[in-house]
């Protein structure tokens, strides 16, 4: 029982003993953490001060530097004022200047001005004197010749006007001899530069095409029951086929070389494919007519892309793939302006002109003849409604409208345009041209040539291209032979149409005669 309650008691003790000690332990921490947060406090309060002074520092010197800028703006705004304010006075010392020296010049002027009414009222008094001095003279021959100032100025001018109708037609004679030489020469060198450097084929468009046949059984079946393919043929593509005797071969005819062309291909498709029959036909042609088509704009892109041509309207390209499927005068209507373009271009270069848009004139001069059996009016009136359609320039429709001799050229191009029609058109075997026309032409040139006073006879020689012209000697002198031959050549230009050129020879013949007995 003893041991029990000295246990207990020590028990006790240790309780208390450990408590006391748990006390201290937490006593002894608390009192160092807040040793240490007042150091920690002290410390921040320290770190604080120092940003503080820190700041303030940086603030004093920011401070100074703005001072010191803004010192330095106000120091150059005001030598700038200064600057301005003598160049002010400067300039206005100058204006004084100025306006002393325009006074000075304004009274100079002045008294001038004083000077010259004077001595015009001077020299008015004294031509006053002289008219009046002529008047008196005038009085004076008039009674001495006995004739009015008038019937003398008539006499005189009479005299003038004979004497110097000889002299003007001699001077005009001389410089047509040197003009003659010089121009001549130079545009021989240069037509013929231009025509040996660009040479091309001469082929004549013939107004048939033949088709040769595999066998003479399928003569029989283009023909077929009763003739109705032929019938079809024609009535659909507009031509005419000739089937004769000729071997494995028919013959398509049509002025229409587009028309003849889309024949001669549908006949063929309908050969290869064999089937041949209305409405075979039929569907063959509606096809060939879409390739066709294509192939017209094909061709038309070819031409301006040989020529170096760009930035053309679609549709003008197709006008001009169009071309190539009209003739004149059995030439090929595109063949003759692409010839047309390259001899322009060639010719533009030599006299330094714009190459290309000699090119597009010479491309473009005959475009009219694409369309001009749908619309009423001539080759050239429907190429310049063609060339304004499509926004061509001045110079193009210039060519367009001249290049026949309708209208006077406007443009060195235009020229070399109507040059180059010339040449092409005149080249052996490029034309070809009925008997009729040819006997009609001749006629007419004898016809104009006998037309003239003074003339005994006139003859057409070498096929129309030279005309000579005798003249009766004892009513022409050689002064008035020049004149016939001239008023000759431009009455010609006016009234004929013409390849080429015609050179006109004035001959005045005098022949003495005497019988020795």
């Amino acid at each position: 029982m003893d041991n029990v309650a000295v246990i207990i008691l020590f028990l006790f003790l240790g309780i208390i003993i450990g408590a006391l000690i748990i006390f201290g332990i937490y006593h002894f921490k608390g009192a160092s953490a807040q040793s240490k947060a007042n150091k920690l406090i002290e410390n921040a309060k320290k770190e604080a001060e120092k940003h503080k002074r820190d700041a303030l520092l940086e603030l004093k010197e920011e401070s100074y530097k703005l001072k010191q800028q803004a010192n330095e703006e106000i120091k150059e705004k005001k030598q700038e004022i200064k600057d301005s304010e003598d160049r002010l006075m400067a300039r206005e010392n100058n204006l004084d200047k100025r306006e002393e020296m325009l006074q000075k010049r304004d009274a100079s002027l002045e008294e001038k001005e004083n000077n010259l009414l004077a001595k015009g009222q001077s020299l008015q008094e004294k031509e006053d004197k002289m008219d009046k001095l002529l008047k008196e003279e005038v009085q004076e021959l008039e009674k001495i010749s006995g004739l009015s100032k008038e019937k003398a100025h008539d006499l005189l001018m009479a005299k003038v006007e004979s004497n110097m109708a000889l002299e003007v037609a001699e001077y005009i004679k001389e410089e047509e001899e040197k003009a003659k030489i010089t121009a001549n020469d130079k545009a021989k060198q240069l037509i013929v530069s231009s025509m040996e450097r660009y040479a091309d084929d001469v082929v004549g468009v013939q107004t048939v095409s033949t088709i040769d046949l595999p066998n003479d059984e399928m003569k029989g079946r283009l023909i077929g029951r009763e003739g109705r393919n032929i019938r079809t043929i024609e009535s659909v593509t507009g031509v005419d086929l000739i089937i004769d005797d000729t071997p494995e071969a028919i013959v398509i005819s049509s002025f229409d070389p587009l028309r003849r062309e889309i024949a001669k291909i549908t006949i063929e498709t309908l050969i290869k494919d064999g089937r041949i029959h209305p409405s075979r036909i039929e569907e063959v042609y509606d096809k060939t007519c879409k390739d066709v088509a294509s192939r017209i704009t094909e061709i038309g892109n070819n031409a301006i892309t040989d020529l170096g041509i760009a930035k053309m309207d679609a549709e003008l390209i197709n006008l001009i793939g169009k071309l190539n499927f009209r003739t004149s005068y059995g030439q090929n209507a595109l063949k003759h302006s692409i010839e047309v373009a390259n001899l322009c271009g060639l010719m533009a270069s030599e006299l330094g002109e714009n190459v290309t848009l000699a090119k597009r004139a010479g491309l473009l001069h005959d475009i009219g003849k694409a369309i001009d059996f749908e619309i009423e009016g001539s080759h050239v009136e429907v190429g310049e409604q063609i060339a304004k359609k499509y926004h061509e320039s001045e110079t193009v429709i210039d060519a367009i409208v001249s290049h026949h001799g309708d209208k006077e050229p406007k443009s060195i191009i235009a020229v070399l345009v109507s040059v180059a029609d010339t040449l092409s058109a005149a080249r052996p075997g490029a034309r070809n041209d009925s008997l009729e026309n040819y006997i009609k032409r001749l006629e007419q040139l004898e016809e104009i040539g006998n037309s003239f006073e003074g003339v005994e006879k006139a003859y057409a020689m070498q096929a129309g291209r030279e005309i000579r012209v005798m003249v009766k000697p004892n009513e022409i002198d050689d002064v008035n032979s020049y004149k016939i031959a001239r008023e000759m050549k431009e009455k010609i230009e006016s009234e004929m149409q013409y390849p080429g050129t015609i050179k006109i020879t004035v001959i005045r013949e005098t022949r003495a005669q005497e019988e020795a007995k």
